[in-house]
């Protein structure tokens, strides 16, 4: 049986058993495909494991027999396969190892391509069959973590194969290490093109045997709205705590997770009534509506009396938007990732994003996130807007789908009573006792909303039980479990964690008096990128013990400058300038999401180069500024990114950059603009976090940029509402001195 503890572990796991030994260093001879899907990838993956399996030994026989039979299955040695899983199972039985979650999988795979190579069945109906049989004797976790191990991101394996292929680019050779990868990668991707709708059907037939499940129950409020809700729960008699995601989208429904284990489950939409009419208002309602649905099942006779809300994105707005007068029968939130109206959306930093814009278009027209159009459009539409110079007012006109709740949202650039009344708000925090569990990530869209959320409680409520979990994950990896490589980039193995067994983990620990998960050792548990360590600490101030202080001093005029350990004495600065008249760089334009660069982003950008590390040094915590300018305008919006330049010379982006409209700096709330033509000063502090281990040698590298591009608001600086601002308010180009002691500071952990 895969035991819930085990689970967590899985990736980990396996990535540890289909790794060779160190001393094996044949390399082969590969040129990469132009992409994952291309024709002739499996012919040369074929290739590839044909000319590894004459070499290939390791002396660990568990990781040796678990590369070996995905070596013969890319090769097509099915029925040589079959026997190398049925001894893999006999050594592990043997050993009392757990296998990964995939391996069963893997085992039913290799059984029926070897009856096709026997001419015995064909490969649809046999692996069906089989995966029947062997699902049916699996426990209802055990079951549901098989059926679904390859059905929340396919796109990921896709993904993750593509990043190992360009990672072999330009040697048209691979080591035997990462020959492997490349098969288990390429075998991950293979299987489920072939398997995963049959995958998925079996899970569903799974369910409807194991679980009571009802798909569409009417929830009348005291409004006289009715919402409607998918309720699935265990067969066996007796109340349950329930698990409540509520949600707008209708893609995600984790009902069966919670029945698989032990829960019940609902899932309930946000009002449906308005989205047939087209009039859907997003965050509005949702509060009193999941109040409401929380007090149905409260009064169900499978419910104990106890509910507990989690969900990502939106269902985390929403957990939270219900706790901001929590009823009674809510006893625990768990979010990843939640969305915080007037923080982190529809404005970054009081910035409007177009992404904005493409999600109110979506989902208030009654269309799902999952069924967008191209992205292509979206990126034609922010081009065409660019290039027009038109208010950010115009964006929907242009793209000819008028949206009245995006401009109900330009409507109220601070951080007024329009948002404050949509979650908890200052001291409403304080009423919250009930337990929080947030699971939020150094590269996640809604990053800064995950770490409002968890300060305001603690700032509010001395002893508030909220615990944060942060790593190198994105929105992606947050929504289902993290992949080995994020935005090609090759997470620590100790961060492959699977976040949603950890959820249950955590919910077992609050309704079942279980233990609570060991990761969760601290108020705050943060992932040290590159030391491969998890690390623990009472407040997210608590984590830096100390400050590395850089000046931004000039060196040279458009070139790169330095961020250097004193201030410079002559008063010297660097200065930067911005046309926003100009919009020939439209074409230039790319959003940039890699986490290692060959050079920094930098557009529109002044670029601050440390000198080498003498020392390992980890940096953990959100950076601050403290900027000493001159500018000509009387606002600006502002980007910062750091990143490590390695000794190898390539660049790793910390986090996700920090953006912020100046004039709201000081206070989110209201607007205080700038001096034109005046020195002053502005303190920022990001409202990101990142945690990483520099080596030696290593040089910190600060972009300090404005931000011209065509997914964002443009601040022409006059003072004006930005969203009536055009390219008429243009005027002369922007212009900016940045003085000498102008500082950021670093956070340590020594």
């Amino acid at each position: 049986m895969i035991r819930r503890a085990a689970r967590l572990s899985g990736l980990l796991l396996l990535l540890f058993m289909l790794r060779p030994c160190a001393a094996q260093t044949q390399t082969f001879k590969f040129a990469a495909p132009a992409g994952a899907a291309d024709p002739q990838v499996p012919a040369l993956m074929r290739d590839l494991a044909e000319r590894i399996l004459p070499v290939y030994a390791d002396n660990d026989q568990l990781r040796y027999l678990g590369n070996l039979s995905m070596l013969q299955l890319t090769a097509g040695a099915y029925e040589a396969a079959q026997d190398t899983r049925e001894t893999l199972q006999k050594r592990r039985n043997g050993a009392n190892a757990t296998p990964p979650v995939d391996w069963p999988l893997l085992d039913v795979y290799a059984q029926a391509k070897a009856a096709l190579a026997r001419n015995e069945a064909d490969f649809a109906p046999a692996f069906g069959k089989l995966l029947q049989q062997t699902v049916s004797r699996l426990s209802d976790e055990d079951a549901y973590a098989l059926t679904t191990w390859h059905g929340a991101a396919p796109e990921t394996f896709r993904i993750e194969l593509q990043a190992a292929l360009d990672s072999t680019r330009g040697t048209q050779k691979v080591a035997l290490p990462q020959a492997l990868d490349l098969v288990r990668l390429y075998l991950r991707y293979q299987m489920q093109r072939e398997t995963g709708s049959l995958v998925d059907a079996t899970g569903q037939a799974d369910a409807r045997r194991r679980y009571v499940i009802d798909d569409d129950v009417s929830i009348r409020t005291a409004y006289g709205v009715v919402l409607h809700a998918r309720v699935v729960r265990p067969k066996k008699p007796g109340q349950r705590p329930t698990l409540l995601q509520f949600t707008i989208d209708r893609t995600q429904d984790g009902a069966v997770a919670c029945a698989a284990h032990g829960y019940v489950g609902v899932t309930a939409l946000t009002r449906d009534t308005s989205r047939e009419r087209g009039r859907v208002t997003p965050f509005r309602h949702d509060g009193e509506d999941a109040r409401a649905v929380i007090r149905w099942i409260a009064g169900q006779p499978w419910s104990d009396g106890r509910v507990g809300m989690y969900g990502s994105d939106y269902s985390g707005f929403a957990a939270w938007a219900a706790a901001k007068h929590p009823p009674g029968a809510l006893k625990a939130i768990a979010t990843s990732n939640p969305i915080a109206p007037g923080i982190d959306f529809p404005t970054t930093g009081r910035i409007y994003r177009n992404s904005a814009y493409r999600w109110a278009t979506n989902h208030t027209h009654g269309v799902d996130e999952a069924g967008v159009e191209d992205p292509a459009f979206w990126r034609a539409l922010d081009l065409s807007w660019y290039r027009s110079g038109r208010d950010y007012r115009a964006l929907d006109s242009l793209a000819k789908r008028p949206n009245s709740v995006f401009r109900l949202w330009l409507g109220h650039p601070s951080y007024d009573r329009y948002w404050q009344k949509m979650v908890p708000f200052d001291k409403e925090f304080a009423r919250i006792d009930i337990p929080v569990l947030t699971i939020a990530g150094y590269y996640a869209d809604n990053g800064a909303g995950s770490l409002y959320y968890f300060t305001q409680h603690s700032r509010h409520r001395a002893n508030a039980d909220d615990t944060l979990l942060i790593g190198p994950y994105d929105d992606a990896a947050l929504r289902s479990n993290p992949s080995e490589i994020l935005r090609n980039h090759a997470i620590d193995p100790g961060a492959r964690i699977d976040l949603q067994a950890l959820r249950f983990q955590w919910f077992d620990h609050v309704f079942r008096s279980g233990e609570k998960p060991a990761l969760l050792q601290g108020r705050v548990n943060y992932q040290v990128m590159g030391a491969d360590r998890w690390a623990h600490a009472p407040s997210l101030e608590a984590i830096a013990n100390a400050r590395l202080r850089f000046y931004l001093a000039a060196t040279k005029p458009g070139g790169r400058q330095r961020l250097a350990p004193a201030p410079p004495s002559d008063g010297s600065y660097v200065e930067q300038t911005v046309n926003f008249a100009g919009r020939g760089d439209a074409d230039r334009w790319q959003s940039q999401t890699d986490i290692v660069r060959s050079q920094p982003a930098a557009r529109h950008g002044v670029v601050f180069v440390s000198a080498p590390l003498e020392h390992a040094t980890e940096i953990s915590g959100p950076l601050s500024l403290r900027l000493d300018f001159l500018v000509n305008k009387m606002d600006v919006d502002l980007y910062v990114a750091a990143y490590e330049q390695r000794p190898d010379g390539s660049y790793l982006l910390l986090s996700d950059p920090y953006e912020q409209r100046a004039s709201y700096a000081r206070d989110r709330k209201h607007r205080h603009l700038l001096k034109a033509g005046k020195r002053q000063q502005l303190t920022l502090t990001s409202t990101r976090m990142m945690s990483r281990r520099l080596e030696a040698g290593a040089r910190l590298v600060l972009v300090l940029g404005i931000n011209k591009r065509p997914d964002r608001e443009l601040n022409y600086g006059t003072g004006k509402d930005v969203s009536v601002e055009s390219i008429a308010d243009a005027g002369h180009p922007l212009k900016l001195r940045w003085y000498g002691d102008s500082y950021v500071e670093i956070p340590l952990r020594q």
